[in-house]
């Protein structure tokens, strides 16, 4: 799909992937903080074991002459029929996810999501959601879910955030994944009366704001994950109950 001055396509080479694993790399380790292997830091990649078993969406900013930097945005999506042929899903490790696995429904995991950061705040994150929206309905998947992060580590400054998350955004019972205890926390750290909604709103990042619109949930519990310097939700998304205006939405883009 070409909407100047983007591109926005599957990653079908393995010099694509590179590039996307160099913009991982700019947004979490040298703006975000992230801790790498001493491999992955040589070679300036953010890149795990996941990564041949997802598909991946990029961006490609059509001005940009260098491959190596033409991509701006970057989306990884694993569908559940590949995970339990034995990879599993990378929020395995971060929460329960057993829900998921022994629904019976088709399902995808969304990670690793990002933007270059003079391409935010306009139209990139929308085409990626565009992309998504359509490999959704290519795959018939049910169920989106995925890790979404706060910046930094420490859940007291968060505490609003997280409470209002849990007090009006948590995921119905069949849904709601617990997170595992190890490195997890409650995120219900106030009532909801204390809660200050603006400053909570204000600090929930842009894509997880994106999932709520949508009719998106989180799961229960929140986790630290110190090596990305992060504190991470799982935000899940139920196409069976998405809002009729949602729903419509997909619907014009399945005719299209």
């Amino acid at each position: 799909m070409q909407i100047s001055p983007y591109t926005l396509k599957m990653a079908d080479n393995e010099a694509e992937l590179v590039a996307a694993q160099r913009l991982r790399y700019r947004v979490f380790v040298q703006e975000m903080g992230a801790k790498l292997d001493p491999r992955s830091m040589t070679a300036e990649l953010e890149q795990d074991r996941f990564d041949p078993f997802f598909d991946h969406l990029i961006l490609l900013d059509n001005r940009v002459a260098d491959p190596m930097e033409a991509v701006v945005g970057v989306y990884r999506l694993l569908r559940s029929q590949v995970a339990q042929s034995g990879v599993g899903f990378y929020g395995d490790s971060e929460f329960d996810l057993s829900k998921i696995h022994g629904s019976g429904r088709s399902a995808v995991e969304l990670g690793r999501s990002c933007v270059a950061p003079a391409h935010r705040g306009g139209l990139a994150l929308h085409l990626l959601w565009n992309g998504v929206a359509d490999y959704v309905l290519d795959h018939q998947i049910e169920i989106l879910f995925g890790t979404a992060s706060f910046g930094g580590a420490r859940p007291e400054t968060l505490a609003h955030a997280l409470s209002h998350l849990y007090h009006s955004h948590l995921a119905p019972e069949d849904l709601r994944v617990p997170v595992h205890p190890e490195h997890g926390f409650a995120m219900n750290i106030l009532r909801s009366e204390q809660v200050d909604r603006l400053l909570a709103v204000r600090q929930i990042p842009p894509l997880i704001k994106s999932y709520l619109r949508l009719g998106g949930f989180v799961g229960d519990g929140a986790y630290v994950d110190r090596g990305f310097n992060t504190i991470d939700v799982c935000v899940l998304l139920d196409t069976k109950r998405m809002s009729a205006q949602n729903l419509s939405r997909y619907a014009k883009r399945k005719k299209t």
